[in-house]
């Protein structure tokens, strides 16, 4: 048995219980809290919000074949995000920005 008493049986079955489609959503949530943690100003890391926006434009197509009305919900999270990212681009610590003429 496991420390919490969770044999490796156990652990076996809930897998198989596990839906694919539940873990794409649950990983396509994990990319946009991540993507937003990398665009805040005390620790911004554009290249990786990129990379969580682009993982997450990846897996729409796939939440959409389960759930059409979850994959919109994650659309608009992910445009949502876009524009975050933006801002985040423009706004970069020690830089100045450009100003329009």
């Amino acid at each position: 048995m496991g420390e919490h008493g969770v044999t490796a049986e156990q652990v076996a079955e809930q897998i198989r219980r596990l839906s694919v489609g539940d873990l794409v959503v649950s990983t396509a949530s994990a990319l946009a809290q991540v993507g937003y943690a990398k665009l805040d100003p005390a620790a911004r890391e554009l290249e990786q919000a990129q990379l969580a926006i682009d993982a997450l434009d990846a897996l729409v197509p796939i939440i959409e074949r389960g759930d059409a009305d979850v994959a919109r919900d994650f659309r608009q999270v992910g445009a949502n995000l876009k524009l975050a990212f933006a801002q985040a681009a423009a706004d970069r610590p020690g830089e100045e920005p450009e100003a329009d003429e």
